[in-house]
């Protein structure tokens, strides 16, 4: 990411917020700032950047805005609308040399905003990274893979969702916080675990998901510091994704945790993320972002695969599985109970998922189960696992190892 792309990512929620707390119609004033980062993306390059590169965006975008309210068909009513809603010095744009903008910072309720209830979980993330992480419309639809004309109607159904709902450009009511906040995690994380491991296509990656997931979270741990489960999350996106440069070969094949070379994780973010999740975990009630970023921690701080604390990363699961149950958490603790157990207890616990449709219906736990039957010693039910859990995953690097792992078993 150059410079400008930097600069334009990290003023477009207060450009945003500026307009929608002014004008109070969140989808015109969303799409009048993706039009003005349009043309500083273009324009700066060439001309270079502003002295008050913020009141530039924010004069472009009422611009927009204006030009918007002119061009509906009920024009007097929209001129009329905006001036109830505004002062008579706000009619005007303010010059481009003058910081507009207020010193409160929006994206906090840009993020409740982007993540209402009314919108659906995959518009929630599109919305998002458009309204808040500042991409455009074709940037996103590249990162999700798909077409520029699939993505741009579900964020319009996103603001629409919004606009429906009668929801004004303000903080949800107290009451409402604790949920919303639950939310936007979850969206953060759920970007981030997209750009980690990818759940279609060529790459095994996409670093512009994970880079993103990880700024907003940091933007968001600077908003709420005192919220241990935010910081969790950034501990837990940091420790990760320090392992990123060692998870592929050169040419874009996987390689699983235990036979990285740790030497390649970046210890930079591993020591920000252990120190962060040890002062979190110091103070108040332990959620599951920050057990889960316990649990990185132990992976990344051990030398080899083999001094890894199993015992510990098991009694962190069995903690995780009492905070969230989930049957991602149970696949993840079976494979951390046949550690210490041995692969048989990992196989017994494995069974109790076998009717779960959410798990049964993607390769993840045929992929484990084959792990465990391998070092079992049960060559032909791993062998069959194996390619079993290959046919199920749309990702192809996973398809690949999955396939080398059946062949390498029957001597292919």
């Amino acid at each position: 990411m150059n410079e400008v792309e930097r600069l334009l990512r990290e003023l477009a929620p207060q450009v945003l917020g500026f307009l929608a707390r002014r004008h109070g119609q969140f989808d015109l004033c969303e799409d009048a700032v993706q039009e003005a980062l349009l043309a500083a993306a273009t324009q700066w390059p060439v001309d270079g950047v502003p002295a008050n590169p913020r009141g530039w965006l924010i004069t472009v975008a009422t611009r927009r805005l204006t030009d918007q309210f002119r061009s509906e068909n009920a024009r007097r009513r929209r001129e009329d609308t905006v001036a109830a809603m505004a002062g008579p010095e706000e009619l005007v744009a303010p010059g481009a040399d003058v910081d507009a903008a207020p010193d409160a910072d929006d994206t906090l309720t840009l993020l409740f905003l982007c993540c209402h209830p009314a919108v659906t979980p995959a518009s929630q993330v599109a919305l998002t990274l458009r309204a808040v992480g500042g991409l455009t419309t074709a940037e996103i639809a590249r990162a999700f893979m798909v077409p520029e004309a699939t993505m741009a109607p579900r964020i319009s159904r996103a603001k629409k969702s919004i606009k429906a709902a009668g929801s004004r450009f303000a903080m949800p009511p107290e009451e409402e916080r604790a949920d919303r906040l639950r939310v936007v995690l979850q969206v953060l994380y759920l970007i981030f675990n997209e750009g980690y491991t990818a759940s279609s296509g060529d790459s095994l990656q996409r670093v512009e998901l994970t880079a993103e997931a990880i700024r907003l979270t940091r933007m968001l741990h600077e908003l709420l510091p005192d919220d241990g489960e935010v910081a969790g999350l950034l501990a837990l996106m940091l420790l990760t994704d320090s392992r990123r440069t060692a998870r592929t070969t050169a040419d874009g094949g996987l390689i699983p945790i235990d036979e990285q070379d740790r030497s390649l994780w970046d210890r930079g973010q591993i020591a920000e993320g252990a120190a962060l999740i040890l002062r979190t975990l110091a103070h108040g009630a332990v959620g599951p972002y920050q057990v889960q970023a316990a649990i990185a921690a132990v992976h990344a701080e051990s030398p080899s695969a083999e001094e890894t604390d199993w015992p510990q990363i098991l009694g962190l699961y069995l903690l995780l599985e009492k905070l969230a149950p989930n049957p991602m958490v149970t696949l993840n603790r079976a494979i951390a109970l046949a550690q210490v157990e041995g692969p048989q207890a990992g196989l017994d616990l494995l069974a109790t998922l076998d009717d779960d449709k959410n798990l049964t219906e993607t390769h993840r736990l045929d992929a484990v189960r084959a792990h465990l039957f391998e070092r079992a010693g049960d060559l032909v039910q791993a062998h069959s696992l194996y390619l079993s859990a290959a046919r199920r995953t749309t990702s192809l690097p996973e398809q690949r190892y999955l396939q080398a792992k059946a062949a390498a078993i029957s001597g292919e």
